[in-house]
Order: C-alpha cells, then sequence, then structure tokens
C-alpha cells in the first residue's frame, strides 16, 4: 500500500489563532482528508467532512504599551487552550495565525506573527490587511455560503475594535471589498466619562465633524452616544452607494472605491456583532462596560440599517468569524505538463487571486485585457508588490484551449504582470486545465528571462487560498499543499459535525 492509499481517509487537526484589535481567540477544527481518485489517475485529495472541535474564550488581546504585543501572554493563552481542547502540539498539522485590525500596526506583530507559527504545524502566516480580513470574515460567518444558495448579493461587514471590513459577495465569490476606519474601540472610555485614548487615524474624522474628542479630556454619554450614530449613519450610507457623509474618505482606508454593488441583503460580524445580544446601554457606565464605545455603536449599527433596503440576515459566525478562516490543507498533485524555471521551488504560502475565463472572453483581446487588469489591481490590493512573488494566479472556466487563444491569454497576462509587478523576480500560474507546459512556454517567450515562470496544471484553488509547491518528484510531479479556508463550504453543513457519530 502507497502511502496516498494510507491518507485515503484521515482526520487531521487545525488550529486557527487570531489576534484582533481588541479580542484574541482560537479554534481547533477537525478535517477529514479523503481521495478522490482511483487507482488509474494521479492522486487527489478533498476535504470530505469538517468539525468545529473547539472555541477558545475570547480574550482581550495583550500589550504590554499602546504599541507592542505581549507574546509571553499570548503564549501563555494559547498552550492553556491547548490543555483544554486535549490537543498536543505534535497533533497539530495544519492551521493559520492572523493578525488582524489596529494590531498588525504594533511595532512587534511581525515577529509575535512568525514566533505563533513556529509553534506547530505547516501554518498559513499572514497579516490580514484590511480588504483580506473582509474576505475571511465573510467567508466565516456564512455570507460566501448564502451567496451562492440565494444567488442574491450579500454583504458582510466585519466590524471589530478598529475597523468595519465589507466584502461582497455573489453567487459564491467576493466581488468587491472596502474598509472604514469604525470600530468599538477608536474611542477608549471609562465610566466616568474620563477619554482614555483615541486612535489616531480616527481622529482626523473626529476634527472634521467637529468634536473636540482627545485623550485626557472628557465625554458625556450624549457626546459618545451621537459619535456613535453618526459613525453608524455613515457606514451604512456608504454601503448602500449614497457616498457616506461629506468626510467619508477620511474613515475609507486605502484609495476610495468605485461605485459598490447593490446588496440584497446585510450581515454584520466581529465584536460589534456580539455586542448586539446585549441590552443597549441607557447611561455612561453601561456604554463603558469595555472601556470603549462598542456596546453604543453596536446599536447604532443596527438602527442606521434598518433606514437601507438591506434585509438584515444573521451571521453563523459574528465575533469568532476571522478566525473560523483557521486552514485546512489537502495535498494534490499537479497534472502532466508544467513548465517551470530553475531555482524558483519550493514555494511556501503563497495567496493566491483567482480569474475567471471563458471561451468568448479568450476571444476578445481587449476584454480579455480588462479581465487580466482587474486580477492584477485585486493582487496588488491584496498582497505587496515589492515581494519577489506576490501571488499566484489561479486561470480556470475553460475547457480546451487553442493555440491563438493561448497566444493571447500569455500576451495578457505577461503585459499585466510587467505592468504592476515590474520589481517581482517570478511568476506563478495555475491551470484549472492540462495547458501548463504551453502556457509557460508562451510567457517564457514574452518574458525574455527576466522573471522566471511556474506554471501547473489540474489544481483547483479558490481566491483567498495559500499554496506551497514543493520539489518536482518522479521527474515533473510537482506537490502542491492548498491551503484554504476551513469552512469556505457552505457553514451550514460545516457547523455541528463535531456531534456526528465516528468523529474521532
Amino acid at each position: 500500500m502507497t502511502a496516498a492509499d494510507e491518507a485515503c481517509d484521515e482526520w487531521i487537526t487545525s488550529v486557527g489563532i487570531d489576534l484582533g484589535t481588541s479580542t484574541t481567540k482560537m479554534i481547533v477544527s477537525r478535517l477529514r482528508i479523503s481521495r478522490i481518485s482511483n487507482a488509474f489517475s494521479m492522486p487527489a485529495f478533498t476535504i470530505s467532512e469538517r468539525a468545529l472541535a473547539y472555541c477558545s474564550e475570547i480574550y482581550t488581546t495583550p500589550l504590554k504599551s499602546g504599541d507592542e504585543l505581549d507574546y509571553e501572554q499570548i503564549s501563555g493563552i494559547l498552550r492553556r487552550e491547548y490543555d483544554k481542547a486535549g490537543i498536543r502540539l505534535e497533533d497539530i498539522k495544519t492551521g493559520a495565525v492572523i493578525i488582524t485590525g489596529e494590531t498588525a500596526n504594533k511595532k512587534n506583530a511581525q515577529h509575535i506573527l512568525h514566533e505563533l507559527a513556529e509553534r506547530a504545524g505547516d501554518f498559513v502566516v499572514a497579516t490580514a490587511g484590511a480588504h483580506l480580513e473582509g474576505v475571511l470574515a465573510g467567508k466565516g460567518s456564512g455570507a460566501e455560503a448564502r451567496s451562492l444558495h440565494t444567488r442574491k448579493t450579500v454583504v458582510n461587514v466585519d466590524i471589530g475594535g478598529g475597523t468595519a471590513n465589507a466584502a461582497f459577495f455573489r453567487e459564491g465569490a467576493c466581488i468587491c471589498t472596502a474598509t472604514l476606519r469604525i470600530g468599538g474601540r477608536l474611542i477608549r472610555i471609562d465610566a466616568q466619562g474620563n477619554v482614555l485614548d483615541v486612535a489616531p487615524s480616527f481622529a482626523p474624522w473626529l476634527k472634521a465633524r467637529g468634536y473636540k474628542i482627545a485623550a485626557g479630556g472628557r465625554v458625556s454619554f450624549a457626546d459618545i452616544r451621537e459619535v456613535s450614530e453618526r459613525m453608524a449613519e455613515s457606514l451604512m450610507s456608504f454601503l448602500a452607494g449614497e457616498g457616506g457623509d461629506e468626510f467619508v474618505h477620511l474613515l475609507v482606508v486605502g484609495e476610495m472605491p468605485g461605485p459598490l454593488p447593490e446588496a440584497a441583503e446585510l450581515m454584520i460580524s466581529g465584536g460589534i456583532a456580539d455586542l448586539l445580544q446585549s441590552s443597549e446601554p441607557q447611561l455612561l457606565e453601561q456604554a463603558a462596560l469595555h472601556e470603549d464605545i462598542g456596546p453604543l455603536l453596536a446599536h447604532a449599527v443596527k438602527r442606521a440599517a434598518g433606514k437601507y433596503p438591506f434585509a438584515w440576515v444573521p451571521a453563523r459566525q459574528t465575533v469568532r468569524a476571522t478566525v473560523i478562516g483557521a486552514g485546512m490543507q489537502s495535498t494534490e498533485i499537479s497534472g502532466a505538463t508544467v513548465y517551470i524555471s530553475p531555482g524558483v521551488l519550493p514555494i511556501r504560502n503563497l495567496p493566491v487571486v483567482k480569474l475567471q475565463l471563458s471561451e468568448s472572453l479568450l476571444e476578445d483581446e481587449t476584454a480579455l485585457g480588462e479581465s487580466v487588469t482587474g486580477a492584477m489591481e485585486t493582487g496588488k490590493k491584496l498582497h505587496s508588490e515589492e515581494i519577489s512573488l506576490p501571488f499566484a494566479l489561479s486561470l480556470s472556466g475553460i475547457g480546451y484551449c487553442s493555440y491563438s487563444r493561448l497566444q493571447r491569454l500569455a500576451d495578457a497576462i505577461c503585459g499585466g504582470y510587467i505592468r504592476y509587478f515590474k520589481q517581482s523576480g517570478t511568476i506563478a500560474v495555475i491551470c484549472h486545465n492540462d495547458m501548463a507546459q504551453a502556457l509557460g512556454q508562451a510567457m517564457a517567450i514574452r518574458m525574455g528571462g527576466s522573471i522566471r515562470i511556474v506554471c501547473v496544471d489540474q489544481i483547483a484553488v479558490e481566491h483567498g487560498d495559500y499554496i506551497d509547491m514543493g520539489e518536482p518528484i518522479a521527474g515533473s510531479l510537482v506537490p502542491v499543499i492548498i491551503k484554504t479556508l476551513a469552512f469556505s463550504a457552505p457553514v451550514d453543513q460545516a457547523i455541528g459535525f463535531a456531534d456526528k457519530e465516528g468523529l474521532p
């Protein structure tokens, strides 16, 4: 029996860790890996069952100071939670460590990120930028799955301590993201109305709106309630396509997006969604329960949403939506044709940007160029253009690709990559069907040796996945590890498997 045969039906343990602006949490997933290919074809595996086996307590993110995380406390939390979950470091096969929101700006964030990832397993390691965080949360909340089921456009807004990350999903795909500096911990207060802190990123909006709120000052209950109401109104007006208030540009993270899609349904996740379960504060002491404006902001958001034509749909997960995006891992072998420049492999933790193609698109040079440009712009928004290999471009949606179509595709990809990522030394392309060698050769001619190329096929990946590619085996077969969200399948199916008979 081969190693692949032995892995036909195996349960693995996955851990997800999310260090957010306000809170830190961990989950443990159990993932069943099953072989889906027969003995006469190349090995292919899938996750056949998923179980959310354990959720940690929700902790206040430990800080040493205003701009430094406390690694010792974070490590202590994880040790205790591993014990409670009944798992050992050697049990963990995969997972993700994600730093989100304002926490990503702490001066030791990157060091802690990699220290935690080294604890065990083949972890995805990512500082989730504003747009990526929105996608992760929308998958974990169930918005992605609901859009696939209903065929409607669903917007999920994950509101935490520092940001509101919106992701619009249509038919199971994320079509747009936007992030605003709206969160419960942007203003910190105590029960007496003393202002403990105001996030520097939020201060310009306060000043522009005429609010004189600063650390060391005092505020009344009416003051913070009014600020919360205006934040919520600006957010919902913006999402509804009305532009928000005249100062909304001071809240938007990054460039102002173009026209937003019209959403039929709205989900709210994150810590603010969790606070909706509590009664609305009527007194300053109640509002300052967590030493911030979160409780007031939560109810202001709900009221504001009621003024717009969104159908409010409860999220499957609220405060844990992003951490539900902790990883799974499946292994595939790339197909019969590959093109790999010497010295490129192995590659680890490479994010994926998906480009959906069609036969008609490949016949239209202008439309194809625009689609590739859109994919490159997405890659530039989500991932750093300075690193040698920022992301892998996934191509799907076509069967047979003629010579002329393949040449047009190679032209578009190479032109777009040089335009947006001319500093990068390598380009990676993942094909769903058997065309990698021919496409790789066509791209190599156009690049003229200036950029190294990795082109593999028979691999199905989605936007937001991460992949590893190992050294070729048996000549030209490339082992590929796909790391995706543990619950990217419909959340209704994912949650609850822990009660299923036979789960280890």
